[in-house]
């Protein structure tokens, strides 16, 4: 069947508002108190139409109101983690003593400390040191008194905070969390490095340069206040626009319709392999931290490698999107994605690769094509994310029915959820490196730290539109239906088992949105060929490992269908430690997986001819 066949028998997919029924197909919102049966001999009483909707409008409306104060936190989550934690510690005197016992004993290690730097001089011992990535106290400076005892005192004091956040009898573990999170917060803004008299490398500057250092601080801080108020990008930023200093590998849109546009690169050999690789970004940012700088291009490097290369890259929805809803990405995005590459390169299979999101709906897709016969896709390569939702790191935190119920309020009113919602979130999540060592840098020290084109494109986030977004949250990291054989496409339940395409899975070692142990479940859900590789970094700068990077390294392992699980850390043991960039170790699999070698096809054809040239145009929504 051809893409035109397959876009006229594909179902409409027009917005589908929901009819939320009662009890025997009663409409629910007719129901009142007394809906369910009659009281002394009277009929059940009903609320009108018009009261309800009032209600509901009011309900919502106060919700997004509050949410607006709070940054798009419930005070009822973290109410509800509170008192959890605070009734069952109550009720725990055992664990009291022993916090009290510990609050002694940290006390005691701490003026001994301070005794002998005072009565027998500089040991050179600390009496308690920050973990590994916590660079706050490294500086020399801190080694001095009264420095050395303000740090010594906030470490020892962030250490008893987490013992009384952790392990208190009874309480759910979400709760635990959010409570062990909002007490990391609280100390991280009253940490001693982010006041002037009590940081002594700000101390220093201060006096060296006789105050000025302070002037700059304010001055870098009302041009950033400006510039986030008027949505403007961050300083710097202005370096790295799309076409012309990022995403500016040569290629041409050769689709477009409500949801994408398909950007098809220019070929960098005389033959290529025969497969083409289609990449499904996330949503939840521009495609282009696959194709930032020429240096450090995913899409160049797979380019350079005989690979032809199609991109996704998605628009950044408005309020008229709100009742796009998974299935539109999925059918608008990856459907219509797959049909113009079928067209373009006949009798090929693809190889699709999905990035954070855009791998929930390729493997999502996956299983859909696979449950209706469709053998279009040669491999599958899951880059840094999750399709098991039990375990998803600290955004976690942030998920609950409350948390969800408050989200979904504000998305109601607006339309869709706002990049500052998103990036307070985030922010958060590493509000040490995001937040405070950037208060101290930028605000006290009077620096400014230079603009990088990772940098760039995280400031430059997209939209997430209000349907999309409930659906995404409540099915997939609440309920866990992907991964349960719940989750349904066209009406009909997928289950990720059927895929039976190779699979290429990729976990980041530093990965605080997507734990590696969490991507690594996929050999849990699948019946295939499974590739797992860890690397170093983090969420982004892991993926964004271009060869020639310093201290990068991998580990890769391929367990073949039917053969024995193995756990994280078995498969850490078994796993050789490989030097350098993860990216020649997926294109040697994809190469393996490959049918041979053809000269490079068109750019696009007569039914998607090219329409303009990459980036495109829905890279530069606002």
């Amino acid at each position: 069947m051809d893409a035109k066949a397959r876009a006229r028998t594909r179902p409409s997919r027009t917005a589908r508002p929901a009819t939320v029924t009662g009890t025997g197909g009663t409409p629910a919102a007719s129901v009142g108190h007394g809906g369910g049966a009659a009281l002394h001999g009277h009929p059940p009483e009903r609320d009108s139409y018009g009261s309800t909707a009032f209600a509901e409008i009011l309900d919502r409306a106060t919700s997004a109101a509050l949410g607006r104060l709070t940054g798009g936190l419930s005070p009822a989550a973290l109410i509800l983690a509170y008192m959890d934690w605070a009734i069952h510690l109550a009720a725990a005197p055992g664990k009291r003593l022993q916090l009290v016992e510990k609050a002694g004993k940290k006390s005691w290690r701490l003026y001994r400390h301070l005794a002998e730097c005072l009565f027998m001089g500089d040991s050179g011992r600390s009496c308690i040191t920050p973990l590994p990535q916590d660079k706050r106290f490294a500086g020399e400076a801190w080694s001095a008194l009264p420095f050395r005892f303000l740090s010594q005192a906030f470490l020892l004091q962030q250490q008893w905070w987490h013992n009384a956040t952790t392990e208190v009898p009874g309480v759910s573990e979400q709760h635990l969390r959010e409570v062990n999170f909002a007490a990391r917060q609280i100390l991280d803004a009253v940490a001693p490095t982010n006041f002037v008299l009590t940081n002594p490398e700000v101390l220093e500057r201060t006096v060296e340069e006789g105050g000025m250092n302070l002037v700059r601080g304010l001055q870098h801080f009302l041009e950033d206040r400006e510039l986030a108020v008027s949505g403007r990008p961050p300083v710097g930023a202005e370096n790295f626009i799309p076409g012309k200093d990022v995403a500016v590998t040569p290629g041409k849109v050769i689709h477009v319709d409500r949801l994408i546009e398909l950007i098809q690169y220019a070929p960098d050999t005389d033959e290529v392999h025969r497969e083409p690789v289609l990449i499904v970004p996330a949503w939840i940012m521009k495609y282009y931290i696959l194709d930032l700088s020429p240096q450090n291009s995913l899409v160049r490097y797979l380019r350079s490698q005989g690979h032809t290369v199609f991109m996704i890259s998605w628009k950044n929805p408005d309020p008229d999107d709100r009742d796009l809803g998974m299935e539109d990405y999925l059918d608008l995005g990856v459907r219509e994605a797959l049909d113009a590459v079928g067209s373009i390169v006949p009798d090929a299979r693809v190889n699709a690769v999905g990035y954070c999101l855009g791998v929930t709906l390729a493997a999502i897709a996956a299983a859909a094509l696979a449950r209706e016969g469709d053998d279009r896709l040669a491999t599958l390569t899951l880059l840094a994310t999750e399709t098991d939702f039990t375990e998803p790191g600290e955004l976690e935190l942030f998920i609950d029915e409350s948390q969800l119920s408050f989200l979904q309020n504000m998305m109601w009113e607006q339309g869709f959820l706002d990049t500052k919602q998103m990036a307070g979130a985030f922010q958060m999540l590493r509000s040490n490196d995001l937040i405070w060592s950037r208060l101290v840098h930028d605000y006290l020290m009077g620096k400014r730290r230079p603009m990088i084109d990772l940098m760039a494109w995280n400031a430059d986030a997209t939209r997430l539109p209000y349907r999309m977004h409930t659906e995404y949250l409540h099915r997939l990291f609440l309920h866990n239906d992907l991964a349960e054989g719940r989750y349904r496409v066209r009406g009909e339940p997928i289950t990720l088992t059927d895929i039976r395409a190779p699979i290429f899975a990729v976990g980041t070692e530093w990965d605080h949105v997507v734990p590696w142990r969490s991507a690594f479940k996929i050999h849990l859900l699948t019946d295939t060929d499974v590739t797992f590789l860890l690397t170093s970094g983090g969420h982004n700068a892991g993926i964004v490992s271009e060869p020639g990077r310093p201290r990068r390294h991998y580990r890769m392992l391929t367990r073949p269908h039917g053969e024995r699980h193995v756990d994280p850390e078995g498969w850490l043991e078994m796993a050789p430690l490989e030097e350098g960039s993860w990216w020649p170790a997926w294109s040697d699999w994809l190469i393996a997986h490959s049918e041979g070698k053809t000269p490079p096809p068109p750019l696009g054809n007569e039914i998607y001819p090219p329409r303009r040239d990459a980036p495109g145009q829905y890279v530069f929504g606002t």
